[in-house]
């Protein structure tokens, strides 16, 4: 009988790549991460780098999530326990989140009310969205216990502390004062004011019902209260007499 000739590769008959057998060609990414191995069918070629994955993402704010609700205090939270209860890698952890800090931050974005959609364009009228956004994180605040324990533990832990004051209050506080200064170039405030006093006498009376006054009320309207009170002036009104007067005892 006739020898078969190598095949093109200069490979002998019965020598061929396991996996051309099966269908599938041999993935050259490195095994070990969960978001990494290649799925059964999948023919497409393999991308160059480590692409993110979504479902990893989500099982890693999960499981830190899943964590604090056992009762582990932030302190106690390290990358390794992380990973092994998301059951993923830490170097899947690490090529998201720098730290345990950014991490940490993003899981508190992810339990607070998402951040509120703004025109860009508006003064008053994204102002008010934004201070009905600080009232529903507060009362999420409320009735979350996990997120009151969360922040109660993260004012202990300046790094933490410091990275949410950077990466989430700040980019609220510019939001706030850019509304701020819209509605000033709208005409809709004074120009003669301090923008930034402005946005203060705007952001106070909110945050001491959310933060500071626990007990107080947060009612729906209360940015529109809020907003329309400063508007109109703390002052009595042009010719109304003042508190008191025209009521003497005849």
């Amino acid at each position: 009988m006739q020898a078969q000739a190598p095949d093109r590769d200069g490979r002998a008959p019965g020598e061929q790549d396991r996996g051309a057998r099966d269908g599938r060609e041999r993935d050259p990414r490195v095994p070990g991460d969960r978001d990494q191995e290649p799925r059964p069918g999948d023919d497409s070629e393999p991308r160059r780098g480590r692409p993110r994955s979504a479902a990893a993402e989500r099982a890693i704010l999960d499981a830190v999530v899943a964590l604090l609700e056992a009762g582990e205090p932030l302190a106690g939270l390290s990358i390794e326990r992380i990973a092994r209860t998301a059951g993923v890698g830490k170097a899947t952890i690490y090529r998201r989140w720098a730290d345990k800090e950014e991490l940490f931050v993003d899981v508190l974005r992810d339990i607070e009310p998402p951040e509120p959609e703004v025109s860009g364009t508006g003064g008053l009228g994204d102002l008010r969205v934004l201070l009905e956004s600080m009232r529903t994180r507060g009362l999420a605040q409320r009735s979350s216990v996990l997120l009151h324990n969360v922040f109660a533990q993260m004012k202990s832990h300046p790094r933490l502390w410091a990275e949410y004051q950077c990466t989430v209050i700040a980019p609220r506080r510019a939001a706030m004062l850019a509304a701020v200064g819209r509605a000033v170039t709208a005409g809709e405030l004074r120009g003669d004011t301090d923008v930034e006093l402005m946005d203060d006498l705007f952001l106070g009376p909110m945050l001491v019902r959310t933060i500071h006054r626990p007990d107080a009320p947060l009612p729906e309207d209360l940015a529109d209260r809020i907003v329309r009170l400063l508007v109109e002036g703390l002052g009595p009104r042009h010719g109304a007499a003042p508190p008191g007067e025209g009521t003497g005892r005849g």
